[in-house]
């Protein structure tokens, strides 16, 4: 493993000469942690960050799917699963979906995340065909009446190429287009804009005893891999955003590890979302069995990974995560 940067990011208009903004955003950072495969870390200041790296962690990002970078991004989730954590069964039929859709576009959504199969742990795997079959008619109905950006939640081929055919604008993979060759030669032929996330194993397997010698520097190597690969085939890095993967193949200290250094991740130069949304974790440190009792400690994960420069939120409380993220910007930025 090599070592990793952490950018310690400020805000604010009194800022040293020696200061550079963070993935071209609100933030600046004139120093950064060192992250050592010992587990050791030394504090350093830019000029000690390799020029490569800098340029990284410093270039604004490009659009990405219909979506700028100017502000705070909203991901809605929109599950049309009978099992999925938090919302299974909620709004797996037509009309329920695409008035949740509506809903969720009304209360500030950017984007659409469209999924037909559960990743919860444990969850079993569903037949392609019948994935397809939820999503597509679903995202074709939204896009019939909208131009919100849409994602669709899958590892597969099949109900990716019917999504994108149906109008969705992004690939979004728990898998980082590893588990299907064919959604990857898909992705890369037709230059789809992709969210790469981190996974060990599957949704069945991933929760049984994950371990790691370094979480950080590992999830940063795998993504780091994932997109070299991809540019090798023909994928530009400004086609995709990455996902550290907060509860897949991971324990609570884990994901307390990865957001604590979350902006590492500006160093693959590419916007990141997270996804924290109601998962087991926050219940666990706050002490909310319910999966819809944890929008409270849901938007404290949020709140803290947007001072770190995190891009975009995958949420499924859209209304009480924009109306936080306004107070949250205005807070911390000013401004009429």
């Amino acid at each position: 493993m090599t070592p990793c940067y952490r950018p310690i990011p400020f805000q604010g208009l009194a800022r040293p000469g020696t200061a550079v903004p963070l993935a071209g955003g609100p933030l600046f950072f004139d120093r950064a942690e060192r992250l050592l495969p010992d587990g050791s870390r030394e504090l350093v200041p830019v000029s000690e960050i390799p020029s490569d790296l800098l340029e990284r962690l410093t270039a604004p990002r490009a659009p990405l799917a219909r979506i700028d970078w100017a502000q705070t991004r909203i991901m809605g989730i929109l599950n049309v699963t009978p099992d999925s954590f938090s919302d299974g069964g909620r709004h797996n039929d037509l009309p329920r979906a695409v008035d949740h859709a509506r809903a969720m576009q009304a209360a500030g959504a950017d984007m659409l995340d469209i999924g037909g199969e559960s990743t919860r742990p444990g969850a079993d795997p569903v037949e392609e065909a019948e994935e397809e079959a939820r999503t597509a008619p679903v995202i074709a109905a939204i896009r019939a009446e909208t131009d919100v950006p849409i994602s669709i939640d899958t590892r597969r081929a099949g109900p990716g190429v019917a999504a994108m055919a149906a109008g969705a604008d992004l690939i979004n993979d728990v898998a980082a287009l590893l588990d299907d060759a064919a959604l990857e030669e898909a992705v890369v032929t037709n230059r789809w804009p992709v969210s790469l996330m981190h996974m060990k194993g599957t949704p069945q397997t991933m929760q049984k005893d994950p371990r790691y010698d370094h979480v950080v520097l590992e999830v940063f190597a795998h993504l780091e891999a994932r997109i070299a690969a991809l540019e090798a085939k023909g994928l530009p890095r400004a086609c995709i955003m990455v996902d550290p993967g907060i509860g897949f193949a991971k324990t609570v200290d884990h994901n307390l590890a990865l957001l604590r250094d979350i902006s590492v991740f500006h160093g693959l130069g590419c916007p990141i979302l997270l996804g924290v949304s109601r998962k087991r974790f926050i219940g666990d440190i706050g002490q909310a069995a319910e999966a819809r009792a944890r929008f409270p400690g849901s938007m404290a994960v949020a709140l803290a990974a947007l001072g770190q420069g995190v891009q975009m939120l995958r949420v499924h409380d859209v209304a009480e995560t924009a109306q936080a993220v306004r107070l949250w910007q205005k807070v911390t930025f000013g401004g009429a």
